[in-house]
C-alpha cells in the first residue's frame, strides 16, 4: 500500500499541436484533461501498474470536485481536505518533436487550519490505509510526498511531514525542490528524487557530467537523505545509497510528452520495493514508457519494455550530460 500526498494538485489540460506559433491562433490535433500534481501522477501510475494507492490532497471549488471525480473514475481512493480556494488548472502545449510549453497556475493559499488538517489526514490515512473496500485498514508501506508547496505552507512543512511519517513507522519518498527540499533533508527522508536542475540548485553549482551528478547526490546524502534517485533526463538515472550506487539508461527513439514521466519513474521505483538496482530498473522502464504516451498518460505493464533498460554499478563519471 502506497499513499501519495500532493499539497498543490491540479487539473492538467494538454493540447497537442504540430508547431506552436506565438501570437497566432493555434489549433490542437488532440487534447486531454488529466488529474495532475506530482503525487497525483504517482498514484495514477501505481494504479495503472496494479498497486493499491490512496491520494491525499487539498481540494477546493469546481475544479477540485472534478479532480476528485476523475481520480475515482480511475480507481484511486481519494482522501481530501476541503479548502476555501480553488484547485488550480495547468495548461501544457505539446508540439511534434517533443517540445513542450507549460503554464502552471499559482494555486490556492492554504490557511493554518487547512495545513494542520492536511497533516492530520496524512496521519490518519497512514494509520488506517484505505477507508473502504477489501483490505481496508491494511498498513501503509510508503508515503510519497510530491510537488511544490502551495502558498501558506512554509518550506519546513515537508520536514514536519517526514518526521510525522517516520514516527508512524512508514518510509517516505520526497520529490520536491528548492528550500522545501533542503529543509526536509535533516529529517532523513528515505529517498529524494531530484532532477538534474534541482540537484544543481541544491548544491549551488553546475551539474555538467554524470560524475557531477554523483557528487551532488552524495552531498544530499551527507545532509540527511538516505537514498537519492536522480533523474538525468535523456541521459538516464542514478541511485545513490548506503548499500551502493548504480547508473541506468533506457533509450527512447521518439518523445511524445514528458509530462509526468518523472512521477511515473518514482511510481515504478516504489512499486518495485524502493531500494536497489531492481527498483532503479523499474523506474527507468516506467519513465521511458511514459514519455512515449500523450499528455500525462501513465504507462500500464503492457507499455513497459524492461529489455531496453540497462543498469550498472560501473558509473560513467566522465560522461557529459546533454542540454
Amino acid at each position: 500500500m502506497i499513499v501519495t500526498i500532493t499539497p498543490n494538485p491540479s487539473l492538467d489540460r494538454t493540447y497537442e499541436v504540430g508547431t506552436l506559433t506565438p501570437g497566432e491562433v493555434n489549433r490542437a490535433v488532440h487534447d486531454r484533461l488529466d488529474p495532475g500534481g506530482k503525487g497525483v501522477n504517482v498514484s495514477r501510475a501505481l494504479t495503472a501498474a496494479g498497486h493499491r494507492t490512496t491520494a491525499v490532497l487539498p481540494l477546493g471549488g469546481l475544479s477540485g470536485g472534478l479532480l476528485s471525480d476523475l481520480l475515482r473514475r480511475q480507481g484511486i481512493d481519494v482522501a481530501a481536505v476541503a479548502i476555501a480556494g480553488d484547485t488550480r488548472i495547468n495548461v501544457s502545449i505539446a508540439e511534434d518533436g517533443g517540445s513542450l510549453t507549460k503554464i502552471n497556475a499559482v494555486g490556492p493559499e492554504l490557511s493554518a487550519a487547512e495545513s494542520a488538517a492536511l497533516l492530520a489526514l496524512v496521519r490518519d490515512t497512514q494509520r488506517t490505509g484505505p477507508g473502504t473496500g477489501q483490505g481496508a485498514g491494511d498498513g501503509v508501506d510508503w508515503l510519497a510526498c510530491c510537488g511544490s508547496l502551495p502558498r501558506g505552507l512554509e518550506p519546513e512543512w515537508y520536514a514536519e511531514l517526514v518526521a510525522q511519517v517516520h514516527s508512524g513507522g512508514a518510509r517516505i519518498a520526497l520529490d520536491t525542490s528548492g528550500a522545501a527540499l533542503l529543509a526536509a533533508l535533516s529529517a532523513r527522508p528515505d529517498v529524494v528524487k531530484p532532477n538534474r536542475e534541482e540537484l544543481a540548485e541544491a548544491v549551488g553549482r553546475p551539474v555538467a557530467t554524470v560524475g557531477d551528478a554523483v557528487a551532488a547526490a552524495g552531498e544530499l546524502r551527507g545532509r540527511g537523505a538516505q537514498q537519492v534517485l536522480a533523474s538525468l533526463g535523456a541521459d538516464g538515472m542514478l541511485l545513490i545509497a548506503e548499500e551502493g550506487s548504480w547508473y541506468g539508461s533506457a533509450p527512447v527513439a521518439v518523445v511524445r510528452s514528458d509530462v509526468g514521466a518523472g512521477d511515473a519513474s518514482l511510481a515504478g521505483f516504489l512499486g518495485a520495493g524502493g531500494t536497489g538496482p531492481g527498483a532503479l530498473a523499474a523506474a527507468l522502464a516506467h519513465g521511458a514508457a511514459a514519455v512515449q504516451l500523450p499528455g500525462s498518460a501513465m504507462p500500464t505493464p503492457a507499455d513497459l519494455d524492461p529489455a531496453a533498460v540497462a543498469v550498472t554499478a560501473d558509473i560513467p563519471l566522465e560522461r557529459p550530460l546533454r542540454g
